[in-house]
């Protein structure tokens, strides 16, 4: 890989005919090309000490090089003994991953010539900052920094929500929607949280290049965050979840089975990401208790788990309570009743299609049926105890869904 970065480096230095310094978002010194007519002194100690000095370093930030999103001119500084300069921020899906240095001649008055030449190495500078996603600058502290504020502001935490409010790349861009990424089989952070964690943001970054309706994501122990502009449909998150489940075994060394989307309702404003987050989290943790939501889930799709999520919060219900249903759940050790009743409850209670699925006869279901009214006492199709019937067999899924 940095072989790769020192070879771009070099053939842009050719076409530019000029010095060039590359650096990651900590001013550490990444590459530097060996064709230079004149090196002024920050130069010439930058290359010797591989980080850009604490003065140099704000003399270049008071220009506005940590937001720019487009080359910006740095003047020269007698008193640093630095020439004019300009700094090209390398982006990546609107996130920053280094800096590309073009130092001006000592003859040059301005940086208009450099700035002329830049749009003939736009390919270059494209694949440049690629390979640096790709390689240990994305995990500089700036990066890092700013992924525990999009986390904190899903939290809802009012400091973070005032400062993702302000980043420029999702502003103009309402209404946006909260989606959580899960692997459903799990098992990547057991005795390493922060592997984990690294996994689930490499996978988040690589997943979404590219994508322009991605503005943000964020990984976690137990899955990702990402933050989408709105869309009617749905390709856009098809396409990311097949690229995620990609990444996630690339980087988890195993396969991985199913990977699901939980897709918060849209949000207006900023303030509102706690809430989606919320919604977004419940999507995901219904789709793995309950593969019949499939694995684009929209939160509105997720029924009575809805209710479960409100019901076992800190404090609240977390046991289906159902003296029917416990009697059933006793009884049922074989495991031929419960299926039955909660597929046929699921299915709008069609015999039929319930034998199909489970490939067996109609007399069989009724035959099924018939054990669990003689076992509750009741008819488990009417009514009150349908719905107790159903309720308590959805939060026997809610009960084991993951913690994320």
């Amino acid at each position: 890989m940095q072989q790769d970065v020192e070879q771009l480096v070099e053939e842009v230095a050719l076409k530019l005919g000029r010095g060039l310094s590359l650096e990651d978002l900590d001013g550490v010194l990444l590459s530097y090309s060996s064709n230079q007519s004149h090196a002024d002194r920050v130069r010439v100690n930058f290359l010797l000490s591989k980080k850009v000095p604490a003065d140099v370093s704000a003399w270049q930030l008071s220009h506005g090089i940590a937001t720019a999103v487009r080359p910006v001119v740095v003047p020269a500084n007698d008193e640093l003994g630095m020439l004019g300069r300009v700094c090209v921020p390398l982006l990546v899906r609107g996130f920053r991953v280094g800096y590309l240095w073009v130092q001006q001649d000592v003859e040059e008055q301005s940086a208009t010539a450099i700035l002329a030449q830049l749009p003939g190495v736009r390919n270059e500078l494209d694949l440049l900052a690629g390979l640096l996603l790709e390689s240990n600058t994305a995990e500089s502290e700036f990066r890092r920094r700013r992924e525990r504020e999009f986390l904190a502001a899903c939290e809802g935490e009012s400091n973070a929500l005032a400062a993702v409010a302000g980043w420029k790349e999702i502003q103009g861009k309402a209404p946006w929607q909260l989606v959580v990424v899960l692997d459903a089989g799990g098992g990547d952070g057991v005795g390493d949280p922060l592997a984990a964690t690294l996994i689930h943001r490499s996978a988040a970054l690589q997943s979404t290049i590219g994508v322009d309706s991605v503005l943000f994501s964020a990984g976690t122990e137990t899955h990702a965050v990402m933050l989408f502009r709105e869309t009617g449909g749905r390709a856009v998150h098809a396409q990311v979840l097949v690229h995620y489940q990609l990444e996630l075994a690339k980087r988890a060394g195993r396969k991985v089975e199913r990977v699901i989307l939980g897709i918060s309702e849209p949000l207006p404003v900023i303030r509102r990401l706690g809430p989606a987050y919320r919604q977004a989290k419940l999507a995901a943790q219904a789709a793995a208790v309950d593969p019949r939501l499939g694995e684009l889930v929209d939160s509105r799709s997720t029924g009575l788990y809805q209710l479960f999520d409100r019901l076992t919060a800190p404090g609240g219900w977390d046991d289906h309570g159902s003296v029917h249903f416990a009697a059933l759940e006793a009884a049922d050790r074989n495991g031929e009743l419960l299926p039955v009743l909660e597929l046929l409850y699921d299915s709008d209670g069609s015999v039929q299609e319930v034998a199909k699925e489970l490939h067996l006869h109609r007399s069989s279901i009724y035959n099924r049926l018939a054990r669990i009214r003689q076992l509750i006492g009741v008819d488990p199709l009417n009514g009150a105890v349908r719905l107790e019937l159903h309720a308590a067999l959805k939060a026997r899924r809610w009960a084991v869904r993951p913690r994320i």
